[in-house]
């Protein structure tokens, strides 16, 4: 195989591999066809779109993607239930998970109950003194208050915990794998349940809420009721859609493109004020979504109060949501730093072990349990594995997992805990938690790299970097960024075009902040484009490029709009480069 501008060892040590030849020729005959940019075309393509859907694609409706609800198990059960204790005015607690996707599904239940005059109880457990999931003193106590306890983005597991509830009605909206047996509650809506077709399996668990919503609509609407606005409630969709790294294919493309459009409009207080803090100036599109806004809600859960991500969410006065906004602004800001401690150590455990196995996997005494899971997903990054983090307390490990795309961690995770080498675990394809006895940790990985040998086997190469095509900076333009974001959005399952950009001139590269690195670049007779090359610094393409000046390099990455003085342009968000021998 060629590489790529003859790239097979860039500055990051990647072969560059550019489109496949039939790939390459049906862009070009769907460009032929519909007169549309051949970078776009080649988005197009590699989703298999073919000329006559091009302009369906290009403009999704919600109404065209969306399931009928009801072609989950147990949905028409939950519906009626939670519309009679609407009409019924009942008490009803949500119990929710301490992540975006917990909060963002806890958020739109509470918005559409607030919108009936319903006011409910917001239950989050925390993750250090409670762990992940419900509990048996949680759901007793909410039981002995309530008639009805709906728990998202959690519970499919919990048989104990939630046989806590009898004799009170229980609810499961979820999207975790699911074992041979549910809980023994009322409904357990969940696309990955073992007797479901997975069909619906990409959904997050707010998804899975809003089709819930749904299918409530449709009852109060035959009953006679008023029914709140849903489309105003996909801004939360489109954020745990995202931020929970669900696959941007089908309906979750509608809901997070739907609901991006809602979240510009500024509407909701909670959003508004995390965009605030979080410096964004522009309309908002799914890199914000997963790493200023997401990581933002995280923080509560992670090193903070858990239900603080939720409260701002689902909060209706602004002054109250930019205090709650500012909160988690500043946990962020411990999490980063608590964050980058575990993750040098957890890289030089990695290290140390020389590449050993499948699975890339560290674990230590006094690791924060609310940071295990993004310096697993840093791992992961580095090293192109699946990556597992431990915190180890008292002899007991709480980890953290997280995948590459191919690979199906949760499943193996759940095995794991069948053949009792965890005390417990579960999750989904991209990610998974776990609690481990300590002296079992080495055997339990060695295990799961063996369950992983298979689909590792069959991912692309993991030192390969993909390359949509050839730019000139001259085409790099505003009403090309405006044709490729009608593509989108991008994210997991649906990658951004990654262009190269040939025998470009450097003129000039500085760092920015503590870890990355900011140049511009130039072909003859081109303008100048910036770059901008996160984290850089802390690897080899920074300290490469930052003596660039008056060099020439190949350069790979993707194009971004960014807004600077009241003017948008374009860049170039940098993922490697190859210097010109």
């Amino acid at each position: 195989m060629t590489a790529f501008l003859s790239v097979d060892s860039s500055l990051t040590g990647r072969f560059w591999r550019g489109p496949d030849a039939q790939l390459e020729r049906a862009a070009e005959a769907l460009a032929q066809d519909s007169r549309l940019p051949l970078p776009v075309s080649r988005v197009l393509a590699s989703r298999g779109v073919l000329s006559h859907d091009a302009q369906s694609y290009l403009e999704p409706k919600l109404r065209d993607l969306m399931p009928d609800p009801l072609s989950l198990r147990d949905m028409g059960k939950a519906a009626e239930r939670i519309v009679a204790a609407v009409l019924s005015r009942e008490r009803i607690a949500i119990f929710a998970d301490y992540d975006v996707d917990g909060g963002s599904s806890a958020a739109l239940l509470i918005d559409w109950l607030r919108r009936q005059d319903i006011s409910a109880t917001l239950y989050i457990p925390d993750r250090i003194d409670e762990g992940y999931g419900p509990n048996v003193p949680a759901i007793s106590g909410l039981a002995e208050k309530h008639d009805l306890i709906i728990c998202v983005d959690c519970g499919t597991l919990s048989h104990e915990a939630l046989a806590a509830a009898t004799p009170r009605d229980v609810i499961v909206l979820d999207h975790h794998q699911g074992g041979e047996t549910l809980p023994p509650v009322l409904a357990v809506v969940n696309p990955n349940r073992m007797d479901e077709d997975g069909a619906l399996g990409h959904l997050c668990a707010a998804g899975v809420v809003f089709l819930t919503l749904v299918q409530c609509n449709r009852l109060l609407r035959e009953a006679g009721q008023p029914q709140p606005d849903l489309v105003s409630l996909l801004d939360l969709v489109a954020l745990a859609t995202v931020a929970d790294v669900a696959p941007l294919t089908g309906v979750n493309r509608a809901f997070v493109r739907q609901g991006l459009v809602i979240m510009a409009r500024r509407e909701r207080p909670g959003l508004v004020a995390l965009s605030d803090v979080s410096r964004l100036d522009s309309a908002p599109n799914a890199f914000h979504l997963g790493f200023l806004l997401g990581p933002r809600i995280n923080a509560g859960g992670r090193v903070g109060k858990a239900d603080l991500g939720a409260l701002c969410l689902s909060c209706t006065d602004l002054n109250e949501a930019g205090r709650l906004a500012a909160q988690l602004d500043d946990l962020n800001r411990d999490r980063r730093s608590i964050e980058a401690a575990v993750r040098e150590a957890a890289m030089a455990q990695v290290e140390a072990r020389g590449g050993e196995g499948l699975v890339a996997w560290a674990a230590d005494e006094g690791w924060h349990p609310g940071v295990v899971g993004i310096v697993a997903a840093r791992l992961k990054e580095a090293m192109n594995l699946p990556s597992v983090v431990i915190g180890i307390e008292n002899g007991i490990g709480k980890g953290s997992a997280r995948s590459v795309p191919g690979v199906d961690l949760g499943r193996a995770i759940q095995r794991l805990a069948a053949e009792g080498l965890l005390l417990k675990g579960g999750g989904h394809a991209m990610a998974a938690g776990l609690t481990i006895e300590e002296a079992k940790i080495p055997e339990a990985m060695a295990r799961l790299s063996h369950l992983l040998a298979r689909e590792m086997d069959e991912r692309p190469g993991a030192g390969e970097l993909r390359i949509s095509g050839l730019l000139d900076p001259a085409g790099a333009t505003i009403e090309l960024m405006q044709m490729l974001e009608r593509a989108g959005p991008f994210g997991q399952a649906a990658p951004a075009p990654r262009f190269a950009f040939a025998d470009q001139l450097i003129d000039s590269a500085s760092t920015m902040g503590d870890s990355h690195l900011r140049l511009r670049f130039r072909s003859p007779g081109s303008p100048a484009i910036e770059a901008v090359a996160w984290g850089a610094m802390t690897g080899p393409l920074g300290p490469a490029l930052l003596g660039a000046k008056g060099r020439r390099f190949h350069l790979a990455g993707k194009l971004e709009l960014s807004q600077w003085g009241g003017r948008e342009r374009v860049r170039l968000r940098l993922d490697d480069a190859a210097a010109l021998s």
